[in-house]
Formats: C-alpha cells, structure tokens, sequence
C-alpha cells in the first residue's frame, strides 16, 4: 500500500488499485424520518463538508469566468483487512486504514456543462482523527484543481459544439430532488489471526486431508485469501443532498490448479461472499467445497480432451448463466453518453436496441438495488442511495424480451431525461452507470429435469450423438467444467467429464435468438469488483453453440516432483 500523506493530488484509478486491488459493495441500515442539516452537522465528517461547501458556493470564482452550478464532495472510509496463503502457509496479512475524497466541480448550467472531461480533483487524506481543518483545507485543495479543470473543458466543449451540425439529444446533467439519509457507521471487527490461520490451513488441505494425500503431487499451486472490509462514505452536494452510508464486504476465496498429462493447465476456484461475515460459509462447509475442488482435478486431468467441433444445443447451469448473462448484458444495459454531434442514444451493442426484443419473450429482467437478500443470502449489489446522492429505484429493463428502459444516472439520454439511481462509482472515481441487484426471471421456468429432457431431445431431433452441460465458467466465458451428455446406448443420459474446450457463438445475438428454455431457481453471483453487483439468474438452454477445441499451447511438465 502506498503511504498516506496529507493531501497528495492522485489519479483515483491507481489509487484505488495500490490501496485496495479491487473489491466493493454499499449497504444500508435504518434511517431516521425528517433528518435535516442540523442533525448531519452532528457529525465531524459532515460539519467540515458543509462548511466547506458553503464557503466554495460563496466564493469559488475566478473574475471574468463562470461561477459553478453545481458542487459535490464524496469522502470515503475504508476500513480493509487481508490475509493470503499459499500450500499450507500465511504470505502476508495487513490491515489497511484510509480516508480518500472525489470533488466534482460542474460550470455552465444544466443544459450544458463542463462534463466530459477532466475536472476531477482527487485526493488522498490523512484526517482520520476527524480534525476539521485538515478535512476542509484538503477539500479546498481540490475544489480549487476541479474548478480550474472544469473551466477549461466546459471552453473546450463550447468549441466543439461549434463544429457539430448535430445538437446534444439531451441535456448534459439532470435536475434531481436533494435528499438526507443518515445511516449508522459500520465498525470492522474481525479476529485477524484466526482468519489467517483458517486461511493457511485450507491451502494446505491437499496434503493433510486424508482423502487428497494420494493426489497432492499433482497440485501445481494452492491459494487461498480472506479479505474484509467496511467502507463509510459521506456525500454533500450543492444542491442540498447530504448522505453518510455504510457498507461491508467479505470474502473468501481458494484456487488450486494442476497439469494434465498433456501439458494441459487445470485451473478450479471457489469463494464465499456477502455483505455480512454470516453470508460467508462456515469453516465446515468451506473446507467441503476445497475438498471437492482439489478432487475435481484428478478427474479434469483423467478426463478426455474434447471432440471434434460440435454445432447444438448446450445447458448452461445456473451458475454458469450468471456468469454469462454478467459478460453480455449487465454492462449494456448501462446508458452513457454518445459523442457530441451524433443522433445516438448511448452506446454499445444496445445503442438503438430501445424497445426492440434482446431476450426471448419468456424472459424479464429487472435491476432492483433495494434487494438486500435473496433465499437468505445478502446481497451485494444492494444499496440505498447511489454516489451521485440519487435514491435507488428499481428499474423493468427487459419485460416479455424487450428492451424498456436503460440504467441512468445523472447524465441524461435521448428520451430519459432523469436518473434512477443507479450512478454508482468506485474509489475516487467518477459515477457512471451500473447495475445493483440484477434479476433475470422466466415467466414459466423448467425444473432441472425436465432442462435435461428438452436438451435430449433437441439434441435427438438433430440427429446428434451428444448434447453439452456447462456446470461452470471461467474467464472470458470458458467452461472450467464441462459435460458431454449421451444420447444413445445403455449409457444414454449420463454425464462424462471432458477438458480443453471454449464455445464459441456465445454473444448477445446468441442471447435474444438462441435461448430456447430457462430453469426456474436463481443462482444467487455476488460479484466483488470496483463497484459491488449481483447477478440472479437461472439456468439457460441455447439450441445452437459451438463447442470446439482451444488449442492452446501446453507447457511442459515439471522435470521432478514436488516436495513431500
């Protein structure tokens, strides 16, 4: 981690990459009715931001240039604790404890502003203790770099305005209703050195687990890490919006990986995640699945390598759809904002896709931040009010397979003129647009049986000797486990573990023409990223996939064995 000084000017992406390493979530508690300024003011944190505030609204303004319209300061607290371990030993463990504050300065009014280019100022801060005036003199250094920034790029826009023929679809910043929500602050508490402990012991569970011993010279790597963090953010804006939230994350993860006899890499993962440490499995169970995992590669590296290319139909589990339905929706459902003298409305594969059908007619999809839970389990996409001091709403994307609404924060586009709550950023970062708690649902949704019986059947219809079961993914949509299905014999129905394939055709075209069934029960994906999503979905059957082999190259096997 980088030292803390003072106030030091940073960029927030690699800020929040040599602080953190990428991880995320928001949260929320009760909030009080009828909360005013006076009872924000109770707070140090908010007492120094609005002071500040006021006096930028008061006296931020160069003679002869443009006074700003609009203000913002989002101070966060980060709170992070992680421990890593590799065969059976901790590699390190350190508990990191930061303040870092984004100030958005906005000149030119609603219509058109200075938006688009750099007028961030970030900063890194050291007042942990609270001292007001640290907090406000490093909030006024930045007010003072985004201000100067803000008014060369709204003169920069005025030039390129002059040189489009085409005028901006919507305005460049949409008016909202200021709000106060106060929550309680979370405290991080965990028992350091027992997660680290727990977290040496798995790593070395595949060689002092009974079961594994035989097979612990074919782990090639065994890792493992536990990672904790509360984050408390408070936001003020000019407009009167004033929010302290508070969130936390927790997760744990292994990976073990091997080589087949071919020089193939086998590469398995699991983790356990929520907002709240009883999300996270117990130490019984977890220990399960890396059992289960370890012994999954010794049937990977037995496994036969794929077949010759196959063109059908494939079933991807509930797991893997999520997975999926995450690399090819999630982000363009996100609307942002086109370049300067186009008709477009936003960008991506999505552009002109508003009301047209993306998905089949049986499939909704809707994102609802508000969703805290699902079947017990919390949820980490959730939260209350997003980074740019919007109130949360939930939003019907997709309804019967139509595209009718898009995720919007408070840059408006072509036809949505206003945010619902979803402009969500990450350290440091400015908002953009992205999803909460997405849900995709089936309106008459197959049991995993009668999933199976359709994939037969299709397959059958087709004239085909097998069918495909993906039951997970990896990166960039690879199935780490996949199953070929027969079709004929006394061994028909059966599943046979096979290794070394990718699928190709797998895109949003895919998506709106190729799914032909869905299941009924949600897989419940906590996604832990820059800004924390979820994902709810259930299991998918296409009726065209290519499944071939990857030919990737296979490194050589290691001269001698491993140590015992």
């Amino acid at each position: 981690m980088k030292p803390i000084r003072s106030v030091a000017l940073l960029a927030g992406a690699g800020f929040l990459a040599a602080i953190l390493g990428g991880l995320g979530l928001s949260a929320s508690g009760q909030t009080a009715a009828r909360q005013t300024r006076a009872d924000a003011e109770k707070d140090p944190v908010l007492k120094a931001m609005l002071e500040e505030l006021d006096r930028s609204k008061s006296q931020l303004q160069l003679p002869g240039f443009e006074k700003p319209f609009f203000i913002q300061y989002r101070i966060e607290e980060i709170d992070n604790f992680e421990t890593k371990a590799e065969f059976g030993a901790t590699s390190s463990s350190q508990h990191n404890h930061v303040r870092a504050a984004q100030v958005t300065v906005r000149v030119g009014d609603y219509k058109t502003d200075s938006s688009g280019g750099r007028s961030n100022g970030v900063l890194e801060l050291e007042a942990l203790d609270d001292d007001p005036v640290a907090l406000r003199s490093a909030l006024w250094a930045a007010t003072d770099q985004a201000y100067k920034g803000a008014l060369a790029d709204y003169a920069q826009k005025q030039a390129e305005l002059k040189q489009v023929q085409t005028p901006p679809q919507a305005n460049d910043f949409s008016r909202e209703t200021p709000v106060i929500r106060l929550e309680e602050p979370l405290k991080l508490k965990v028992d350091e050195a027992a997660w680290a402990s727990k977290v040496a012991r798995d790593t070395g569970l595949y060689r002092t687990g009974a079961p594994l011993k035989a097979s612990q010279r074919e782990v090639r790597y065994s890792a493992g890490n536990f990672t904790a963090r509360v984050t408390t953010t408070w936001l003020v804006n000019s407009e009167g919006t004033i929010v302290r939230q508070s969130a936390g994350y927790y997760q744990e993860n292994f990976a073990a990986g091997a080589q087949a006899a071919d020089g193939m890499s086998l590469d398995r993962s699991y983790a356990t995640n929520g907002p709240a440490l009883k999300d996270l499995d117990s130490p019984a169970v977890f220990a399960q699945h890396v059992a289960g995992l370890i012994a999954s590669l010794t049937d990977l590296r037995n496994a036969p390598i794929v077949g010759e290319e196959y063109h059908g139909p494939v079933l991807l589990s509930s797991d893997a759809s999520t997975d999926t339905l995450t690399a090819l929706l999630s982000t363009e459902l996100a609307a942002t904002r086109p370049k300067l003298g186009t008709e477009a409305r936003t960008n991506g594969p999505f552009a002109s896709s508003f009301q047209a059908r993306v998905l089949p007619e049986f499939l909704d999809v809707t994102d609802d931040p508000g969703l805290k839970s699902f079947d017990g389990k919390g949820l980490a996409g959730a939260y209350d009010v997003d980074d740019e001091g919007v109130p949360a709403q939930p939003v019907k994307l997709i309804v019967a397979g139509r595209l009718e609404n898009y995720l919007i924060g408070r840059q408006p586009v072509r036809d949505f003129p206003l945010s619902n709550g979803h402009g969500r950023a990450g350290i440091t970062e400015p908002p953009r647009p992205v999803i909460g708690v997405l849900k995709v649902s089936a309106h008459e949704g197959l049991t995993d049986e009668e999933l199976n019986r359709k994939l037969l059947d299709l397959a059958g219809d087709r004239g085909l000797k097998n069918a495909y079961y993906v039951a997970t993914m990896g990166g960039e949509l690879t199935p780490r486990l996949l199953y070929r299905v027969r079709l004929d014999g006394p061994q028909a129905g059966q599943r046979e573990l096979v290794r070394g394939a990718v699928l190709d055709d797998l895109d949003q075209r895919a998506l709106r023409s190729g799914v032909v069934a869905a299941g009924k029960k949600p897989w419940v994906a906590n996604y832990f990223g820059d800004v924390p999503e979820t994902v709810l979905a259930p299991a998918l059957l296409l009726d065209d996939v290519t499944v071939r082999r990857a030919n990737k190259k296979n490194d050589k096997l290691p001269f001698y064995p491993p140590p015992e």
